[in-house]
């Protein structure tokens, strides 16, 4: 008993290494406020869908081109300094951004929960239709930035669309959704305070439960590398080194078997936002390389 009880006590030890070693949390996502951007209201439709956002424009000019930002997962909201960030970047550089609530969410009709990537692209296409036809101002072009799950429908987007002139993804994964989800698990359970094998095989349940919700069955098994496949215009593909969200490395290795003229870039220590990790901000670094990326598209 007095060996029993020794192995166990041992076997707690180990187990709690993770938590007592635990990582320090990172600086909180830092940018700018909502009360900060000048903006439009803008509605648009597909479709029988009533679709709204946000229409922000570089100032002192009427010349320029226009992002289209694609949301990642769940409901959007106007506020996120994330989004708000890279718009802010991108309209101090003279590059104009319609920023949409995702159908669902804020002042958008519809359900994110229940829509194929297929239906968010179809989103997209309408607010790139909704932009050719204003006259307030002259267009040189149009690209969509697909930020995290975005990341998946900007391919399919930039396809589909021969109104698409460049297409980036930010933090977007290239591996299927379902290689993607079981990714994510393992890290969220490691991160808590366990082993990688401990996390994984805790992982293998929580994502199989996942995959039997009616929400995954809208998403479940896309695989954006086909729609890459047929992109002709230029790409941008930017990770952050350490994101715990998306596999990075074999997302990397996957746009590179392409064989496509596109500029792929890992951040160092950037994470799923690829912000810095002492300022919390986006890193200065990426939005100069968007919008600069973004520039010598129109070229």
């Amino acid at each position: 008993f007095i060996v029993v009880g020794i192995v166990f006590i041992l076997l707690v030890v180990i187990l709690l290494i993770p938590f007592v070693f635990k990582d320090e949390p990172r600086t909180s996502l830092r940018g700018p406020d909502l009360s900060e951007i000048e903006y439009t209201e803008i509605f648009f439709n597909n479709g029988d869908l009533q679709l709204a956002g946000m229409l922000i424009l570089p100032k002192g000019v009427k010349h320029f081109p226009v992002a289209v930002i694609i949301h990642g997962s769940g409901t959007s909201q106007r506020n996120s300094r994330w989004y708000l960030t890279v718009a802010k970047h991108l309209r101090d550089n003279g590059i104009a951004v319609l920023l949409p609530d995702k159908r669902g969410s804020e002042k958008s009709e519809g359900d994110w929960r229940t829509s194929k990537f297929e239906d968010l692209a179809g989103d997209t296409i309408s607010a790139i239709e909704f932009v050719k036809g204003q006259e307030q101002f002259y267009i040189s072009y149009i690209g969509v930035i697909g930020m995290s799950q975005g990341g998946w429908i900007a391919p399919l987007v930039a396809a589909e669309s021969e109104d698409v002139s460049f297409v980036v993804s930010m933090s977007g994964a290239t591996v299927t959704t379902d290689e993607q989800l079981f990714y994510e698990e393992v890290n969220h359970i490691a991160g808590m305070g366990t082993y990688q094998f401990v996390a994984r095989m805790i992982a293998s349940i929580t994502t199989n439960n996942i995959k039997k919700s009616e929400f995954w069955s809208y998403i479940a098994k896309f695989d954006p590398l086909p729609y890459w496949k047929k992109v002709k215009v230029p790409g941008f593909a930017a990770f952050g080194e350490n994101d715990t969200n998306v596999p990075v490395e074999e997302s990397v290795k996957r746009l590179q078997a392409l064989d496509k003229e596109m500029l792929i870039r890992v951040y160092p220590e950037g994470g799923h936002g690829i912000t810095d990790p002492n300022t919390g901000k986006v890193q200065a670094e990426y939005l100069n390389d968007l919008s600069e990326f973004i520039e010598n598209a129109g070229q």
